[in-house]
């Protein structure tokens, strides 16, 4: 197994093994651990390869710069880390993201303890909170200055004609564009046949998994046929009534950056906790959506595997982190302060075990993948 290890100042290792071919303008650069904090540095570590994600932040914070005015606050703090990373005399190394955990803690007191958290509902935090912070500027950025009119407010108050007090459309921000898809919940009324359509978006899908399957049998039955009979009817507005239906979730439209959670912890009702499922999933490194609705730009969307969120260990509450991310063809391992280039082939050691019990608890959480169609 090809495999270079950077610890520290060492770095001159990975700068070795890579020569020629480190690419122009990368930072490879480990993340300290403040205690637990693997969670966080191993889904930053795949969003700072996140190639659209980075350079957002980036211009955030030049922009920022230029103006002189930064708020102080999620948004700020990651800009801020990304801009420290970029900008690096040395080309690897370590850096301790203290003033970013530090926010996070402040702003969740999810993260606060030195309990083993969970590297999902830290990334659901992450991209939620980026959302409503960019929400706020571009709301803020549009209101009116003192003494003038909104040219959509009306006489009586009611803004673009919506009264009530209902809020018109939340703008669509860049961590939309980059990481947001839309769900179709098709339901169809067994007795007259119509079709209820109702949308939903997603900044990612979490995937129920199984026992040696795959990436695309899992997104299979994640858009699956379910019967609704029994306690479960439909209300069907055609028919006025309870019917039996059968409902269908589809990806209608496909994200730029697909995020893919694989469930694996999953509660047992006779132990009375969660329990971590070690189950084989294959995980390609090139992957073809096909549970998308017929309509759905680009059918059958063709995606590229570029991160990988892993667990380490056999149950949920306690165990760490590392991330596998792919960087100019090459492929590099984060462990905290650690970094190594690996192998390609290195990255199928991670698809989970065929036996329950097994020495190999470095299992794939998280995937990150790009669509090659609106790579460019």
């Amino acid at each position: 197994m090809f495999m270079f290890r950077l610890m520290g100042s060492s770095g001159s290792k990975l700068e070795k093994a890579l020569g020629d071919q480190f690419p122009e303008g990368e930072r490879y650069f480990g993340l300290e651990n403040f205690g637990n904090t693997c969670y966080c540095n191993s889904v930053l570590q795949a969003l700072y390869f996140c190639v659209p994600f980075r350079d957002q932040l980036l211009e955030h914070a030049s922009r920022s710069k230029v103006s002189g005015e930064a708020d102080d606050n999620l948004l700020t703090c990651l800009s801020e880390l990304f801009t420290q990373i970029n900008s690096q005399k040395k080309k690897t190394g370590v850096i301790a993201p203290k003033r970013f955990i530090q926010r996070v803690k402040k702003q969740n007191e999810l993260f606060r303890s030195y309990m083993h958290q969970d590297a999902h509902e830290f990334l659901n935090f992450l991209l939620n909170e980026l959302v409503d912070i960019l929400e706020r500027e571009a709301k803020a950025s549009s209101k009116p200055t003192s003494g003038q009119v909104h040219p959509d407010k009306l006489a009586n108050g009611t803004a673009n004609g919506i009264a009530n007090g209902n809020h018109q459309q939340a703008p669509v921000t860049w961590v939309h564009k980059i990481f947001q898809g839309t769900l179709t919940n098709e339901t169809r009324c067994l007795r007259c046949e119509t079709i209820t359509a109702r949308d939903e978006t997603f900044l990612d899908l979490s995937l129920d998994i199984e026992q040696n399957s795959s990436i695309t049998s899992c997104l299979r039955n994640f858009s699956s046929t379910e019967t609704l009979n029994a306690e479960d009817k439909f209300f069907c507005d055609k028919c006025c009534s309870l019917q039996e239906a059968q409902k269908r979730m589809k990806i209608k439209s496909p994200p730029r950056i697909l995020a893919l959670h694989l469930k694996r912890f999953k509660y047992i009702e006779q132990l009375g906790r969660y329990k971590k499922l070690s189950y084989r999933v294959v995980f390609p490194l090139e992957l073809k959506l096909c549970n998308t609705t017929d309509d759905a730009p680009g059918s059958e969307a063709e995606y590229s595997l570029f991160a990988v969120v892993v667990h380490v260990g056999s149950g949920p509450n306690h165990g760490h982190y590392v991330s596998l991310v792919k960087s100019h063809n090459h492929w590099l391992f984060f462990d905290d302060e650690n970094v190594e280039i690996i192998d390609e082939s290195v990255v199928q050691t991670f698809f989970g075990s065929t036996q329950e019990y097994s020495n190999n608890t470095d299992h794939g959480y998280i995937l990150f993948y790009e669509s090659l169609e609106q790579k460019h």
